[in-house]
């Protein structure tokens, strides 16, 4: 296995297909799952001659199961070291959800000449918990009742949220795919319950405003108008407003998990971005 080990020891497991010379493409999955969440845009990007790269978040998947660091700023700190590591220049940085979340805080804080673009699909910023500055968001008390699930029974927690509304199929008439439900609980097992559990407050407590005022390289943002987890009307809108050079593609009656229900048309407008 390819890993890279960051500054408190952790060892941070990572993919790293196509050309070296390639430009390089970097994936940020989202909670609790794995790079290997992006198994269908790796390959599709790496089918068009990029380098494509997918790491494990510390807790998650394959890298270290940390008693410490499930934050922002240490997931931000262990993808500085993987880029580091990797040499990555001028690469384009996609994040689904948290991953949307870790991706403005690496790139707000990256060093010159590291990141050319960034995409960010169904994510997480500006900030996903309802207070006086954000009264549009959603309520603690549903960030409170995931932590409680997840304790009581992650196993089963994990089935309920890919067959319910990760992928909209909890919708009258959707089309269910048990591959990608099983898949889900298959990736969410692998990662540790204690990282799991506090990344919750992470991605739904986390104020990403002040990153994304501070991102000096065109970004895509990519929502779909049926995300019954981080729900549009209170994050890509007010992203793209904070951005110096924001995109906003909306997609009317998508899910959540976009990027796995349609890859085809997702793909296709990143890939389009990507080139432009």
């Amino acid at each position: 296995m390819s890993t890279v080990t960051t500054a408190d020891g952790t060892t941070i497991f990572y993919k790293d297909w196509g050309p070296r010379d390639g430009q390089p493409i970097v994936f940020h999955h989202g909670w609790p799952l794995s790079a290997d969440d992006w198994d269908n845009q790796m390959l599709f990007f790496l089918s068009h001659g990029f380098r494509v790269i997918a790491h494990d978040r510390r807790g998650h998947g394959r890298s270290s199961q940390t008693s410490s660091g499930h934050e922002m700023d240490t997931y931000a700190a262990d993808v500085a070291a993987l880029a580091g590591a990797l040499d990555l220049r001028g690469a384009v940085h996609i994040g689904h959800s948290t991953g949307g979340g870790e991706v403005a805080r690496y790139v707000a804080r990256a060093e010159p000449g590291r990141v050319g673009k960034a995409v960010l699909v169904g994510a997480v910023p500006p900030v996903m918990v309802k207070s006086e500055g954000n009264p549009g968001g959603t309520p603690v008390e549903v960030f409170d009742g995931f932590r409680a699930a997840l304790a009581a029974n992650r196993a089963q927690f994990y089935i309920d949220v890919p067959s319910g509304p990760f992928y909209g199929f909890n919708r009258p008439g959707a089309e269910v795919s048990q591959g990608l439900i099983d898949n889900w609980w298959r990736q969410g097992m692998m990662g540790a319950a204690n990282a799991h559990y506090e990344c919750i407050k992470a991605f739904s407590e986390t104020d990403f405003t002040e990153d994304l005022k501070k991102i000096d390289v065109p970004v895509l943002v990519a929502h779909g108008t049926d995300d019954q987890v981080v729900p549009y009307e209170d994050s890509a809108p007010l992203t793209v407003e904070l951005l110096r050079y924001g995109t906003l593609k909306t997609y009317e009656g998508y899910p959540h998990g976009m990027l796995a229900t349609h890859p085809d048309v997702v793909n296709r407008d990143i890939l389009e971005f990507v080139k432009s």
